[in-house]
């Protein structure tokens, strides 16, 4: 690596590290004395996530383990080797969890439906309850700014909710709290981190190919805007951490059977005693 390359690559380790650590102080993703299992499928994602939460864990004010954990689903010609040689590098605790859902998937889902649907809910069951078997206390998961955005119209264009992938979360059986530390991080940062590191990348056969998903089209869709108007994604983002629920619909979250007009009772604010302050130097 020449002196500019380097020079690009730590400025672009440097913006992850600072999104990463950024994400987690919001969220209080990570706190004294956790057992992080960071969940590593062999992507790009997962890869760079462990590698940045290695390096945090150097310098951060609390203590924490992280713990990797790769899931061995079956699928034929699976590279068992590479994981396990790369995890014996790092010199960390790790363990893979062998489950054959690739099997179930298949004989499921009928041809041409996309699987990964079925896929993500056995997965997820299984490294749920592993967590419990090691006594993690949070599970990392790779997912990124851009997953996050698509996961939110995927909601809203197939399933008719205003829901996405929270940075933060708390399974459904209460037994186990989520935390994707790239939350902040661009897809494209991430590759190009991976590019440069030169990652032992291991391609999901089962949903890779399928280029028709719902989420591919999705994605398409928000290259094409990012194309056309850059920045609109991070806009987007930023909009799912500044919700009014006065102004949606959602007769559930805010109480609009219970507004009054001033003419039912509201007395107003005496004008004589209103302080006007001005923020605009602030």
């Amino acid at each position: 690596m020449n002196g500019k390359n380097k020079l690009e690559f730590n400025k672009l380790q440097k913006r992850l590290r600072r999104e990463v650590g950024r994400a987690i102080e919001d969220y209080r993703m990570i706190e004294e004395g956790d057992r992080i299992m960071v969940c590593l499928s062999g992507g790009k994602d997962s890869y760079t996530m462990l590698e940045i939460l290695l390096n945090l864990q150097r310098s951060a004010p609390v203590n924490f383990d992280l713990v990797a954990v790769n899931m061995d689903q079956k699928q034929p010609g699976f590279p068992e080797d590479v994981l396990p040689t790369y995890l014996d590098q790092l010199g960390i605790e790790y363990y893979i969890v062998e489950k054959d859902t690739y099997s179930i998937v298949r004989e499921k889902v009928p041809e041409g439906k996309t699987t990964c649907g079925l896929c993500s809910r056995l997965r997820r069951g299984t490294l749920y309850g592993f967590a419990n078997e090691i006594g993690a206390s949070k599970i990392a998961l790779g997912h990124h700014r851009e997953d996050i955005v698509e996961t939110l119209f995927l909601n809203m264009f197939y399933g008719s909710r205003l829901a996405a992938m929270p940075p933060k979360l708390l399974s459904d059986d209460g037994q186990n709290i989520v935390i994707r530390p790239l939350a902040y991080c661009k897809e494209s940062d991430i590759e190009a981190y991976a590019i440069a590191r030169d990652y032992p990348i291991i391609p999901c056969n089962l949903c890779g190919s399928q280029q028709n998903m719902q989420r591919q089209v999705i994605k398409s869709m928000l290259q094409d805007w990012e194309r056309t108007h850059p920045g609109r994604v991070a806009s987007i983002f930023g909009a799912m951490q500044n919700i009014a629920p006065s102004q949606l619909g959602d007769t559930q979250l805010f109480d609009f059977m219970g507004l009054k007009s001033r003419d039912d009772g509201y007395q107003g604010i005496a004008t004589d005693t209103v302080k006007v302050v001005n923020l605009s130097g602030i």
